[in-house]
């Protein structure tokens, strides 16, 4: 896609949101042993706003890094607007151009203080030679300077916008690149998306898809609440990875027996409709719909993903003429 669309995809649809430091810090403290030594990039992510930079630069010695690299988009659409942690004027050369990256290979205490924060991160973007650089380009992920970069990167960890999740996740998979990142969680309906789930190439995260997740919106988008100051909206988001998590090795506990009265089938599909995941029967072999939320309890070990239907887009999935919204079709292994 060119430049030009994505600029567009991004001004027409306001997806470009805030990640919560609280919630980023809850989820990347179950990968420390897998980021340690490693190349981070975050590529969708003003430097001098983005919570998963100011994440990845404050704990760069106890996470155990070998390099942070972070880029921004120009123009972005919510930069300069809510975080602004450092003095920018100071920082950044010619701040007439949006587009720059920030590379750090080191951080230490260089005010003295017996503690590294964010003066001891502004200090080293203005001293140190070459860790903060403007690109040539406008510093979108498609970019051929990002792309280098990406090839550089061991992990990507950031929250691209959800209008081109499709195509984000789609480049991680040519690069065969590591990576945490933050979708809607209507991307695991995307066919895209859930054949990487069923491939065992892409999976969920630690926090559980049902739980709220609030990011930090422009000034000119609607929120709900306003929170130290920032305001918050409910997104319906969820982590995607394809880091490894004890969580997908844990076994679902079946406690239900199978009845016909219980578990109707579908109309004209050889399958029964489960409503709940809790709900799963222990001792049903063949093929069960249910909803998207069982992704969170997915264990490869445990159970094979036999393929995914869409209800009124799908028409030989019902239930006496209705049509569930979405259903994943699975099989217990034996």
């Amino acid at each position: 896609m060119p430049a030009d669309s994505l600029r567009n995809a991004r001004k027409n649809k306001a997806d470009e949101f805030y990640t919560q430091l609280s919630d980023i810090e809850a989820e990347l403290k179950h990968y420390r042993e897998q980021l340690r030594g490693r190349v981070i990039f975050c590529n969708c992510d003003d430097p001098y706003e983005s919570n998963f930079f100011r994440y990845f630069a404050m704990n760069f010695n106890y996470l155990g890094l070998k390099k942070l690299i972070a880029t921004c988009y120009d123009p972005s659409p919510i930069a300069h607007t809510q975080l602004s942690f450092f003095d920018e004027e100071k920082a950044v050369p010619n701040r007439n151009r949006r587009a720059y990256k920030i590379e750090i290979t080191e951080v230490g205490d260089y005010n003295g203080d017996g503690a590294i924060d964010l003066v001891d991160i502004e200090w080293l973007l203005r001293n140190k030679k070459n860790s903060l650089s403007l690109l040539k380009g406008n510093g979108d992920f498609r970019s051929e300077e990002c792309i280098a970069l990406l090839k550089e990167a061991d992990i990507v960890v950031t929250n691209p916008p959800f209008s081109l999740f499709r195509e984000y996740v789609a480049q991680l998979m040519e690069h065969k690149k590591r990576f945490l990142i933050i979708g809607n969680k209507n991307a695991i309906t995307y066919k895209e998306i859930f054949t990487l789930i069923q491939a065992q190439r892409l999976w969920i995260g630690y926090r559980n898809i049902n739980a709220d997740m609030w990011f930090i919106v422009p000034e000119n988008y609607s929120y709900e609440r306003i929170v130290d100051g920032k305001r918050i909206k409910h997104i319906m988001g969820c982590w995607f990875t394809n880091l490894d998590t004890s969580k997908r090795h844990e076994v679902l506990p079946l406690y239900k027996r199978y009845t016909p009265e219980e578990y109707p089938k579908y109309d004209n599909y050889d399958a029964i409709e489960v409503g709940k995941v809790s709900d799963i029967p222990y001792d049903y072999d063949g093929v069960m719909g249910v909803p998207i939320t069982f992704l969170d309890k997915y264990n490869p070990e445990q159970f094979e993903l036999v393929r995914f239907r869409k209800g009124n887009d799908d028409r030989d999935l019902s239930i006496n003429g209705k049509y569930p919204y979405f259903r994943i079709l699975i099989r217990r292994k034996s």
